[in-house]
Parts: structure tokens; sequence; C-alpha cells
């Protein structure tokens, strides 16, 4: 037989699709703290998104794609009056609550943002609950929303415990396209061969580059780019519940699969891997881990690495607030993942560029005691130099310790570390700080203060009954749960 020839014959779908569909089918969630965290994490999200809504750079990308389109049974967009196809409510939902980098946080080998995937499954749920709706039949409830943001965050999640996409220079929001894939096709009511179809074609994908979260390139698509890949995903479960066929060997396909052409170099000296070592690592089933543990953005909209270093420069705040012009240096200590993702020196070209440098998201604590989004705008950069002066004089080393435990599964820490040295020789006190207030370890003082953020979120878009009824609704767990979809949504329309 000749040798210029492949052997075509179909392979069976590659392993690790075989166990996300399963997994999505057939757990039955009954942790009561993921379930209550989700309740947490779902208003928490929805309360980003509306806080997003006062940034015009935000808002031009939202609504239909042809203006004046009606979609009966159209899924709505919180905060604004938008009825849009599911497509593309995912698309805008999943940018509004992502726009100021305030949504919930997953740290391991991958990072990324899990409640990002809200932006499909709200979009789906409240459409077909309002389709079941008119057709006399039962609607979706909020259980079922928090039974997929499970799901979603836990495939996001544990693929992310041991597997570093940025390291071959991909985005994370790959990881958003795939949970979202999987749990939409369900809620879409796909069989396991459909939702194995959905899944390989959200693989085959080409997938984003993560040069727009780096210098020089850090810019707005940041912000957009995990509604993207939500909406991506609606997309993806429409077309294989439609019958279309999978890839079944999309993963291990030899020279034309994922890991050979896009999991198979590192992203900086081209070296090629062992073949082990490009098959995705999971060592633990999936469950309920990722949303137990998630890590919430209380204290400030930036991003997460550098938290608890804003939280330390505000510690600092009163001893240096009178004396800035008087410091000599500002020691940052943090771990590796910062240093590689957030260090940064020279001009900062736009807000997205702002909220992913270390040393700003520093300066501004120390300057003013705070750190909120419009401190990220051109206008408030410009018309404070001290934050550039500040900046100029940091000195970022790694603590090999923050760095070991950040990776390590019984702490997970993000610790960061400022003290600051005057002219005269004094300095002030080193400050650390290893868990932010969003950590799992602080979870008792962070919920009072994570509903507070949503409470002031709310103000900024309903009037104070609206807010009252909102937040009744969310404190009331048992009702919460058995709340239909399309009821709740009727509560966050304009």
């Amino acid at each position: 037989m000749s040798a210029n020839v492949d052997f075509n014959q179909r392979p069976d779908y590659d392993p690790e699709l075989q166990t996300i569909a399963d997994y999505v089918l057939d757990y039955r969630v009954d942790s009561r703290e993921a379930l209550e965290t989700a309740r947490h994490c779902l208003m928490d999200t929805l309360g980003c998104g509306l806080l997003a809504l006062r940034f015009p750079e935000c808002t031009k990308h939202l609504g239909p794609l042809v203006e004046g389109t009606v979609v009966p049974n159209g899924a709505r967009v919180p905060g604004t009056q938008l009825r849009l196809d599911p497509v593309k409510a995912a698309w805008d939902i999943g940018c509004i609550i992502r726009w100021l980098d305030y949504n919930d946080t997953w740290l391991a080998a991958e990072w990324g943002h899990p409640s990002d995937n809200l932006g499909g499954i709200l979009a789906v749920a409240d459409h077909l609950s309002q389709q079941h709706v008119a057709k006399g039949e039962t609607p979706l409830t909020l259980r079922h929303v928090l039974e997929a943001m499970i799901m979603a965050h836990e495939i996001q999640g544990v693929l992310a415990l041991e597997n570093s996409f940025n390291r071959v220079g991909l985005d994370h929001v790959i990881l958003v396209k795939v949970a979202s894939t999987a749990v939409v096709a369900k809620l879409m009511g796909a069989n396991r061969e459909q939702l194995l179809s959905a899944l390989s074609h959200a693989f085959v994908d080409g997938q984003s580059l993560r040069t727009y979260r780096h210098a020089p390139n850090a810019g707005s698509r940041k912000s957009w780019a995990a509604g993207d890949a939500t909406s991506r995903a609606v997309r993806l479960a429409d077309i294989a519940l439609r019958g279309e066929m999978g890839i079944p060997g999309v993963l291990t396909a030899p020279q034309w699969g994922f890991y050979d052409v896009a999991f198979s170099k590192t992203n900086k000296d081209q070296r090629i891997k062992p073949e082990a070592e490009r098959r995705f690592r999971v060592s633990q089933a999936y469950g309920s881990y990722v949303m137990e543990n998630v890590l919430f953005k209380i204290s400030f909209p930036a991003e997460f690495h550098a938290q608890t270093a804003a939280e330390a420069a505000v510690t600092l705040h009163p001893q240096v607030r009178d004396r800035l012009d008087e410091i000599e240096r500002i020691v940052v200590t943090t771990h590796e993942s910062a240093i590689r993702i957030i260090s940064k020196v020279g001009e900062l070209a736009n807000p997205a560029d702002r909220d992913h440098c270390l040393q700003y998201m520093i300066a501004v604590p120390l300057a003013f005691g705070n750190l909120i989004a419009e401190h990220y705008e051109d206008d408030f950069h410009l018309a404070h130099p001290i934050i550039d002066l500040l900046r100029d004089k940091m000195e970022v080393v790694e603590d090999e310790r923050y760095s070991r435990e950040y990776h390590q599964a019984d702490k997970r820490s993000i610790a960061n570390a400022v003290q600051v040295f005057f002219n005269d020789g004094t300095c002030t006190e080193l400050v650390e700080v290893e868990y932010p207030l969003g950590h799992r370890r602080r979870r008792e003082e962070g919920i009072p203060q994570l509903k507070e953020k949503l409470r002031h979120n709310l103000a900024t878009r309903f009037p104070v009954r609206r807010c009252e009824q909102i937040f009744e609704l969310y404190e009331d767990g048992e009702r919460f749960d058995s709340t239909p979809v399309d009821a709740f949504l009727d509560l966050w329309v304009i």
C-alpha cells in the first residue's frame, strides 16, 4: 500500500470532551455553599454591568446589528431597554459585565473571570423562559441559572488549574467559549451527541491571542473579548442543535488538531513541547470546587493580581499623602504572575492600559486613598501628573514564597507588599496583604461589603423602590431560586 495516504478512520470524540459533556448532562448540584456563592456571584456580576453603562465607550457596542430589529421573546440586557436575539444579547451582557474588570476572578496556571459565562447563560435562559411562558409551559427559574453558572465556573476553572493558555500566547477567553458552549447547549436541550459536537466546534475555532492584554498593545478589546466568546458559544450551540456534525478528534488529531496547532509551542522561545505536555492536565473531577473558591472583586475595579497591592496602598495613604514630593522610592514586593502580566513602565495609552498596570494601581491609592473606575480615564490621568511621578519611583521585586503560595491548593494567595522610603532616610511600615477581601478566607468579612457594592451599583441605574425590590429578592434565597428568569429580568429593565 502507498505511504502517501492518510488512514481515514473517524475516531471517537476526544476523552476530554466526553468528560465535560458527561459532567454537564449528569452532575447534580447539591452543594449549598456553591449555590449560595453563585447567588452572590450572579447579583454582583449584574451590578458590575450596571456600573459599566455609565461609560460611553462601553455602551457604543450595545444593541442590534440592524437598528430597529424586533425579536419575539428577545433576551433583555440588564439596565437597558434592549431586547435582542440570544447571540447578540450574550455579546452585550458579556460586554457590560466585563467592561470595568470588576467581576469575579479565578487564578491558577491560567487566569480568567468565570462569571463572563453569564452573558450566554442569561441570554439563553431569558429567551427560553419567555418562550415557555408564551406556550403556557413552565419557565426556567433562577435555580437553572445558578446551576449553569456553577458548571461553567467549574469547567473554566478546572481546565485553568494546570493548563496555561497564556504561555502559548492564547487568551483565557477560550475557556469562556468552551464552558459557555457546554452549559448553554444543555439549557437549549442538547443531547450528548449535540453537546459533543458543539464543544468540538468551540475548540476548532481560531482562538483569541493575548496581545490585547499586554504592553505595548493593551486596549479595550480585553473588555469585550469575553462577551464575544460567550456569544460565539450560543451560536455554536445553536449550530449543533440544528444537527451539524462535530469534529471528534479536534484536540488530538496529528498536525491538524488543537494540541499540535495551538498548544505545542511556548510563546517566548518557541520551544516545542513534548507530545505528553501538549495534552490538558485535569487532576480532579468536575464538581463545584471553583464556585466555592471563586474570588470576588470587592474593593477595587482592578486586575486581580493588584488587588492586595491597592489595599496596601490605601493603608499607607495617611502616612504619605502629605509627603508625596519627599518620596525617594517605593518598593513593591509581589508574585511572578503579577510581574508577568501587569508590571510595566512607560506611557499608558488608555484606560484599559492603566487598569492592567500594577504601578498605576498602587500610585493612585497612595496619592488619593482610593481606586475607582473613573481613576483610569484620560482626564483624571492627565490632571494628576503625580501618578506617573510615583510610578517612576517604584521598584518591583518578586518574593518566591508569594509565587509559590499563589499556586498552592490550600492557600492560593495573591500577595503583595508595599513600603515607601523618603529622602530624609525615614520610611513607612511595610504593609503586606496576602489574601484580598474577595478571597474565600475572607468570605465572612467580604460578603457584607459585596452587598454594599451591589447597592451602590443598583443606585446608578434604578430608582429607590426598584433597588429595594431587587435587593429584597436577593436576600431571600428560597424565593430567589424559584423565581422565573423572565420575571427576574423584568426587574432589571428601564
